[in-house]
């Protein structure tokens, strides 16, 4: 695993919590949730291609089908 995914989790956090504060003091509370929604889904996507890519080296490690 490489680092750099760390750091494209983390950067998203950062600006989805930025931007969640911002549009909360602008009294945007529906935009806010919207934006953490969207923040939470990049996210998953993200870890959801790690999770296919282990499952794809534990078959290949043990020489499933």
């Amino acid at each position: 695993m490489s680092i750099d995914i760390i750091f494209k989790i983390a950067g998203i956090g950062l600006l989805v919590s930025v931007t969640n504060q911002i549009l909360t003091r602008a009294e945007r509370e529906e935009m806010a949730t919207m934006v953490t929604l969207v923040g939470i889904v990049m996210v998953l996507t993200i870890v959801i291609d790690l999770i296919i890519d282990l499952f794809n080296n534990v078959k290949s490690i043990f020489q499933l089908y």
